[in-house]
């Protein structure tokens, strides 16, 4: 299955790129990094500069039907530059339009409100984001993960990156499902 790995140019949380990169990766999926300009994204250690991972393709000139799911990575900037980017946000409102598994961690959930796809599901992410989602007429849960069906599509939910692991796990096993 080829997924979709959305970030901003910059600010997204090295871990919660690469680890589900690496298990989609191990998993025979082909992960594609996807962002709003070609080159490469600035990844971030908490606040610190991390490495830079090179594009794959731009929004705007990818389509939510070339993928089977959609990854979105955490940090804080991350999420926040892409809510305020129309062709991101429509891009990530399309998965569920198709009715395509989502997964995101941490801050990632702010993007997910922007597309005003959150109402009337049950969501995890960073605890900052609770009253966000909860406004957005979602369910906020404090577990370290959370998969809600009550939708046109299947959405997992993380808190953290000390959550990774079973994140990692269940977008798979949740995608594993949708492919068949």
């Amino acid at each position: 299955m080829r997924i979709a790995f959305l970030t901003a140019p910059e600010g997204v949380e090295q871990v919660e790129l690469t680890d589900p990169w690496q298990a989609a990766t191990d998993a025979g999926h082909e992960p594609v990094l996807v962002s709003t300009k070609s080159g490469a994204i600035q990844a971030f250690n908490h606040l610190d500069k991390a490495d830079r991972f090179t594009v794959d393709e731009v929004v705007g000139e990818t389509s939510a039907d070339s993928f089977g799911a959609l990854v979105l990575p955490g940090g804080v900037a991350n999420p926040d530059f892409l809510r305020l980017d129309g062709t991101a946000v429509a891009f990530v409102r399309d998965f569920f339009t198709r009715g395509r598994p989502v997964a995101a961690i941490c801050h990632a959930p702010w993007t997910l409100v922007e597309a005003d796809v959150v109402r009337d599901r049950t969501l995890t992410s960073w605890p900052s984001l609770r009253t966000d989602l909860r406004n957005a007429g979602a369910t906020w849960v404090d577990e370290q993960v959370a998969v809600c069906g009550n939708g046109p599509n299947t959405l997992v939910t993380s808190r953290k990156p000390d959550d990774l692991k079973v994140f990692c796990e269940t977008f798979l096993e949740v995608f594993a499902k949708e492919a068949a």
